[in-house]
């Protein structure tokens, strides 16, 4: 017996659903091929750009006993960025901690330069009888403007003063302190570098870092908006959010990120949002004369040496180290943050752009190659 197969007519509905299924599929791969020859354009460039040849600074044949700060984490990756640079542009270096007898191992080795971070924990009689001695003190403060009725306690007992923030510079002087420098953090390209391969995670919005009152009223308008995308948030406090429940699926909340998950987070982003910290909430701060901050956070560097471009709230001196809508963006509302986000998710290249010209300025006057040498050059000139 002969079996005949009819063919079925197709009908102009499966034809028209066929069709436009075909046409989604193919659209789809054509967006993926664009978006992965981007993403590999970016990281090509971003790896020439990365890997050329660093300034040589000069070497100098001297000792410098270096005193971390204490703290551990945060603090410890600011301290091991400066160890690891202070190795190579000197001839020894001695690390310690300032619960130590730090006059006494001073006097013994007789370092050209005592250097001390943040110096909370470090007491001001050790660093007198340093100075008795002979020998060089230097202290660089972390926290400025934040802890001012701390730190002008400490820093009349030293020889140099190195802080983060210029606004600090005219109350130092004031309390006597002859050399005081504005000598901001930078992206310690050990830790934070643009990765050749891309993270399995992948985020357009990203912020990292606690949920400071400011940051909270701020943000809180707009998240909404901002949370439709693939946006997460990192930090702690987070909770303090009114709708926090509703985003909680997007916040990692109460999360120490190290160096390496947050300069992996910052690669796999399009977007990594900088909101700086309020000078004025007393919740948090000691600056009871509430000096104003208007200098980067270290974040401002160690984001843009990740290739990945920066949104950060306008600070009178971001101008200094990056050209806003060149090197970096810039907002100054809520409303503005959105209209960026929204401009740049949908304008490859120039974020693009922008974020290599950032990696290229870091790598180039932002490291922590360029402060240490800028440091020792005011010490020993």
């Amino acid at each position: 017996m002969s079996i005949q197969r009819r063919r079925r007519k197709a009908s102009p509905v499966h034809t028209v659903r066929g069709s436009v299924a075909f046409e989604a599929k193919m659209q789809g791969r054509e967006a993926g091929y664009h978006g992965g020859y981007e993403d590999g354009y970016v990281r090509g460039r971003a790896d020439v750009i990365a890997s050329r040849p660093a300034e040589v600074f000069p070497f100098r044949q001297m000792h410098v006993l270096y005193v971390t700060s204490g703290k551990g984490y945060p603090y410890s990756p600011l301290d091991e960025a400066i160890a690891a640079t202070l190795r190579t542009q000197v001839a020894e270096v001695t690390v310690i901690e300032p619960g130590q007898p730090i006059a006494e191992m001073a006097i013994q080795m007789k370092p050209d330069l005592v250097l001390g971070l943040d110096g909370m924990y470090l007491p001001n009689e050790q660093i007198d009888a340093v100075r008795e001695n002979g020998i060089r003190t230097a202290i660089w403060l972390t926290d400025d403007p934040y802890y001012t009725d701390m730190t002008t306690q400490s820093v009349t007992h030293y020889d140099y003063v190195f802080t983060l923030e210029s606004n600090c510079i005219p109350l130092y002087k004031e309390l006597g302190c002859v050399n005081v420098h504005h000598l901001p953090f930078a992206a310690y390209t050990g830790h934070y570098h643009p990765l050749k391969t891309p993270s399995p995670v992948r985020r357009e919005i990203s912020f990292i870092g606690s949920a400071y009152w400011n940051r909270v009223n701020f943000l809180s308008p707009i998240m909404g908006n901002l949370m439709q995308h693939n946006t997460m948030v990192n930090g702690i406090w987070w909770d303090r959010l009114p709708e926090y429940g509703l985003y909680q699926h997007k916040i990692e909340l109460n999360k120490w990120m190290g160096p390496e998950d947050t300069a992996a987070a910052y690669n796999s982003s399009k977007i990594v949002i900088n909101l700086h910290r309020s000078h004025e909430d007393d919740s948090v701060n000691n600056n009871a004369i509430k000096i104003p901050a208007g200098s980067p956070n270290p974040r401002t560097f160690e984001i843009s040496a990740c290739a990945t471009l920066q949104l950060s709230d306008s600070r009178d001196d971001l101008t200094k180290f990056y050209t806003p809508g060149v090197e970096i963006e810039t907002y100054s509302s809520p409303q503005e943050l959105l209209e960026k986000v929204e401009y740049y998710l949908t304008h490859e290249k120039e974020r693009c752009e922008i974020a290599l010209n950032a990696l290229q300025r870091t790598y180039r006057d932002h490291t922590y190659n360029n402060r240490i040498h800028e440091m020792l050059s005011i010490i020993f000139p």
